[in-house]
């Protein structure tokens, strides 16, 4: 009975909290909007002092030195003068939006049952009245991708803009990816069954491999049938053979990275990206040959391993930037939704270990946009691309000066409120009266 009563007072509480919903999305823009004065970093490396960035339409019209646009011709002007003006930031491999509750399992869609899924859709669980959802646009993380987690093939990723109705409205690249998670060569030893504790070679490694090997061979063979009858899991693994999807793989090791890299070419894999990749910076030169792209584990993290360099994980990416290869930074592991708002103090820590400041915001945003095939139309100031952008006090990377003013999302001017702003004011307001 007193079971019972947790149960219906967990759901109580969960039904009042998720009750109040976040801020109404923005209306489309209307107008256009000129920013000036500020110092914009476009997100391919290039800074403008005192620049001007002008958006009409959703669109950016202008952008270059404030000396050279026609402030007349805008609606709006902004003066930005000793601001700054940044991309919007975009999260990679995260879930955001899939769970709202962990103690509350109606609120978690971060998995489904089955080990080869890729017909699974992060997409239509996703939530876009997430309460931490809205708490990633103060801090400049306006795109994410939304990711499946668990089993070999875990299912289909999309891409989202995190101010919106509906997961219609949210997605900006539906299906863009297959996500699978690499086989270890060597597993954790159960201690509590009496084998003693450390590592001990993964005996079905082969075996697992096979199972994707075989589901792969399968895959292409339903596609040169009748395709009757039909089958959902064979259809949507087809985008990674023609390079309409890309693949992330979840993968650590420096053999598996190996092991991975010479598979995925056996088996006609046009698209590969690396998650995770701890001891990618080893074969970092066959992965740049190859354009394979890592996106590495979030810095804040310590190494997986008891002999690896303590400070590795802020290292990292700037070994494998060092050898040409294209870098992103995860978002993934422990309470990882609501640390994805650190998003951009990840990139400010790997620019304190050898990645050039500028280099660390790219990787958020123009090389973040490169790797999720999105680079077309956003993650750079350019004109032509999404107005989806933010003002800051300061340095974005540093977290003191994260304080954003404004921000865009397809020229949108959105809310920066969220559930934490609100207690923030409610409070800051009894203890100034006292």
């Amino acid at each position: 009975m007193l079971r019972i009563k947790h149960i219906i007072a967990a759901l109580l509480f969960a039904g009042t909290w998720m009750a109040q919903a976040q801020q109404t999305p923005a209306p489309a823009q209307e107008g256009s909007v000129l920013i000036t004065g500020a110092t914009a970093h476009v997100g391919n490396g290039q800074v403008i002092e005192n620049s001007a960035v002008g958006f009409e339409n959703g669109k950016i019209t202008y952008i270059g030195p404030a000396s050279g646009a026609e402030a007349a011709a805008f609606d709006e002007v902004i003066n930005a003068g000793g601001k700054h003006v940044y991309p919007g930031f975009i999260a990679l491999n995260s879930t955001l939006g899939l769970v709202e509750i962990d103690a509350v399992r109606a609120s978690n869609d971060i998995e489904e049952i089955g080990n080869i899924i890729p017909h699974i859709r992060a997409l239509i669980a996703y939530n876009a009245e997430s309460k931490v959802v809205e708490s990633m646009r103060p801090n400049g993380v306006l795109t994410a991708q939304i990711t499946p987690r668990e089993g070999r093939i875990s299912g289909t990723s999309s891409v989202v803009q995190l101010d919106a109705w509906n997961w219609e409205d949210a997605a900006i690249k539906t299906d863009d990816a297959i996500h699978m998670n690499w086989p270890e060569s060597f597993v954790r030893k159960r201690w509590w069954m009496g084998e003693g504790r450390g590592f001990k070679p993964n005996d079905q490694y082969t075996e697992q491999l096979d199972e994707v090997a075989s589901f792969f061979r399968e895959a292409k063979a339903y596609a040169k049938g009748q395709q009757e009858p039909r089958n959902l899991a064979l259809e949507a693994i087809q985008g990674i053979f023609d390079g309409s999807k890309k693949l992330f793989v979840n993968v650590n090791g420096q053999k598996e990275i190996a092991d991975m890299v010479s598979f995925m070419e056996e088996h006609g894999v046009e698209s590969p990206v690396i998650v995770g990749g701890h001891q990618a910076d080893a074969m970092a030169e066959l992965l740049a040959e190859k354009n394979i792209p890592v996106i590495v584990s979030r810095p804040h993290r310590l190494p997986s391993t008891d002999d690896t360099q303590i400070k590795k994980p802020f290292m990292l990416a700037s070994a494998l930037i060092s050898k040409g290869v294209l870098t992103g930074i995860d978002v993934s592991g422990q309470m990882e939704r609501m640390n994805t708002r650190n998003l951009p103090f990840y990139a400010g820590s790997v620019a304190a270990y050898g990645v050039d400041k500028e280099k660390a915001v790219q990787m958020i945003t123009g090389d973040a946009a490169k790797i999720l095939g999105i680079e077309d139309f956003t993650g750079t100031l350019e004109t032509g691309k999404d107005a989806t952008l933010f003002i800051a006090e300061g340095d974005a990377l540093d977290m003191r000066t994260n304080q954003l003013s404004k921000a865009y999302i397809q020229g949108r001017d959105i809310s920066l409120e969220t559930h934490q702003t609100e207690l923030w004011k409610r409070y800051s307001g009894k203890y100034a009266e006292e």
